[in-house]
């Protein structure tokens, strides 16, 4: 059980907020109604009026009514300002067809109305009133009608809260809930998912966190917990802050499960790095349950984790079952299923995808730019982001992301520029810190170092570590010492626990043969308490995915695999294949090194392949960082020798071997 939730602390953790905010005394703006014949008497209270309104039907109420079901709001309208008796229903009606109809103008009037006719002390119409108003973006009215309601009910509290989270005002949301449980409301399982979701637009992680897990507590101690609505949102809450032990901790609570239920676990699995247990959790939401049938949201999670899986052969089965369902109707399926066949080395089935697309959205034309990007089709990338201009669609920031990212993968820095200029001047985008660090990393590829740390130097915005990252990275191509040591002070600074930058800079050191430098690094490294994150690969053979880490002595195969290894690396040296053992940091021999780079995990999963599939099938791998030299030039000779095609998506692109070449052209 929950650590917080055994003795949950009826003392909220974050402050009251002024109340001037939340329950001002403002109130509503008068409107004439220049349509109305006479003064509406108002009735002495809501029940007299209620009960007048059902003795004395009208034939005008029942005719509003049905104006309003068919969209005819303004008639309506005009015959609400003749009627002396209208009804709790034909409010209800007028507001939501105000709420349809998008108008607020409307809304008001009838509102004023419905003021004037003694209805404003109605919690039902209140709670509509409030959501309307939310539609409308309108939270200044809908708190007016808040305050101004005496007897208020918690479906008028939830409803404030509800409209509170949905515009992003969490810290207000957090007050209001404070000041129900000062005062003693009773909740109700429609108040938690609402507060729960204002944690979430809240002001920072460790608030939120902090938030969150007292809510729960709440939910917990009363009984709330085994509600299914409430305990999908707080699944759908810890896993969008990384929390997956304890989202899987509440659906494992839960007595029953739904599709959203599922789906939230399994998306949590899927958008949290955790690609083999939201398969498998898939998997046995199919075994296991009839009455949870997968929808949209539950494929698109899926597919995400066929996708960071290169899993295709899984994903060919996702994709025969989306076509038996006709989920490939929705964008947001169509979408997913495009970036799993790109992610997964397949780059033409992504575009048949797109082409048979009846509807594109902005997802749709980034996620075939980026595509072509990673693959190292620079010019297509570009000639669809064209294509995309000529058909009408407005580029937003991330196209750009894609296009000066595509550009930088193979060199195109004239292009790029004339990008980045166009999104300035045409579309008025401000650059935001990935445009910037797309720019330094495209010059800095193309050895243009200077001309790259000048960009930094110009910004309009303070550098993060995503600009300094792109430089350091080029420093290493490049092997420039000098702006290698800028950019790292910087980033040591920005990112004192990220172990990647302090390899990155041994890496340069060991390069320029500075071995009193790489100590220091290490020394750095090892006073810090860092590591090194594990080159890790993974590999689909037979549709089963198989992971290997460098220097991997539990796989069962292993002893083949070395076998399978030491006989090419024989074969190579004798082609002139010299082992690049420069990533290698610690001091050892010539011989011991080799046997290191020969034991990455990319290699192991090459070797995998070749061992466990059919002669001639395609090897599909995926690795969790930047594919080293010495990986990149083993893999180009296996290619060759077996005469298979690999496909390997590192950290930054996807490399295509075959035939002792690789698409990349070695630059990346």
């Amino acid at each position: 059980m929950w650590a917080f939730c055994t003795t949950p602390s009826l003392q909220l953790p974050f402050p009251p907020k002024s109340q001037s905010r939340l329950f001002s005394n403002t109130s509503l703006p008068k409107f004439s109604l220049p349509f109305s014949r006479h003064s509406p008497s108002k009735p002495t209270s809501i029940k007299s009026s209620s009960l007048s309104a059902s003795l004395q039907p009208s034939n005008n109420n029942h005719l509003i009514q049905s104006l309003c079901k068919k969209g005819n709001l303004k008639q309506a309208l005009q015959i609400l300002s003749a009627e002396s008796n209208p009804t709790q229903q034909t409010y209800e009606r007028l507001i939501l067809a105000c709420t349809q109809q998008q108008s607020l103008s409307d809304g008001l009037i009838v509102h004023q109305h419905l003021i004037e006719n003694g209805f404003d002390q109605d919690p039902f119409l209140a709670t509509k009133l409030i959501s309307m108003y939310s539609q409308f973006d309108s939270l200044c009215h809908a708190r007016q009608v808040f305050d101004k309601i005496s007897n208020k009910t918690i479906f008028v509290w939830n409803a404030l809260i509800r409209a509170l989270a949905l515009a992003g005002e969490g810290g207000e949301a957090l007050a209001l809930y404070q000041e129900m449980y000062r005062i003693g409301v009773h909740f109700d399982r429609f108040t938690y998912p609402h507060i729960l979701k204002a944690c979430v637009v809240s002001s920072s992680l460790v608030s939120i966190l902090r938030d969150g897990k007292e809510i729960h507590g709440h939910i917990f101690k009363r009984g709330f917990e085994s509600q299914v609505y409430v305990a999908t949102t707080l699944v759908d809450v810890y896993a969008k802050f990384g929390c997956v032990s304890y989202a899987r901790c509440v659906f494992d609570g839960m007595l029953e499960r739904n599709v959203v239920s599922w789906s939230a676990m399994i998306g949590c699995y899927a958008k949290n790095e955790r690609p083999f247990e939201a398969l498998e959790l898939f998997l046995e939401m199919m075994v296991e349950t009839d009455n949870a049938v997968p929808n949209a949201v539950t494929m698109v999670s899926v597919l995400q984790a066929c996708g960071a899986l290169a899993a295709l052969g899984q994903g060919k089965l996702i994709h025969a079952y989306i076509l038996r369902r006709g989920l490939n109707s929705i964008v947001s399926v169509s979408n997913a299923l495009l970036t799993m066949y790109v992610k997964s080395g397949s780059l033409e089935a992504g575009r048949r995808v797109f082409e048979q697309m009846c509807k594109k959205d902005i997802v749709s034309w980034n996620s075939m730019i980026s595509g072509y990007g990673i693959h190292g089709f620079g010019a297509d990338a570009i000639r669809v982001f064209e294509e995309m201009i000529d058909a009408g669609i407005s580029p937003n920031p991330i196209t750009f992301v894609s296009v000066l990212g595509a550009c930088s993968h193979v060199g195109l820095v004239e292009e790029g520029k004339r990008l980045f200029e166009f999104m300035v001047s045409k579309y008025r985008i401000s650059p935001h810190a990935e445009h910037y660090a797309c720019m330094v990393d495209l010059l800095g590829r193309a050895g243009q170092l200077e001309e790259a740390a000048k960009v930094i130097e110009t910004m309009r915005i303070e550098p993060g570590p995503t600009v300094w990252g792109s430089l350091l990275g080029a420093c290493r191509i490049h092997s420039n010492v000098e702006l290698a040591e800028r950019a790292s002070l910087r980033l040591f600074k920005l990112e004192p626990t990220n172990a990647g930058n302090y390899v990155l800079l041994a890496d340069i050191y060991t390069e320029a043969k500075m071995w009193e430098d790489v100590n220091r690094v290490k020394k750095l490294l090892e006073a810090r308490g860092l590591q090194k994150v594990p080159g890790c690969s993974r590999i689909e053979v037979k549709k089963k995915v198989y992971s290997f880490v460098s220097v991997d002595e539990l796989n069962p195969q292993i002893v083949q695999l070395h076998a399978l290894l030491v006989r090419l690396s024989k074969e190579m040296k004798e082609r002139g294949y010299i082992p690049d053992t420069k990533v290698v940091l610690y001091e050892l021999d010539r011989e011991e090194k080799e046997q290191i780079v020969l034991g990455h995990s990319e290699k192991l999963a090459v070797a995998f392949g070749l061992i466990n599939s059919n002669s001639g099938e395609t090897i599909r791998i995926t690795k969790n960082l930047r594919l080293c030299e010495d990986c990149h030039s083993v893999t180009k000779f296996i290619s060759e020798f077996t005469h298979r095609e690999i496909i390997v998506r590192d950290v930054n692109r996807v490399h295509h071997f075959r035939g002792g070449v690789c698409s990349c052209a070695d630059y990346w």
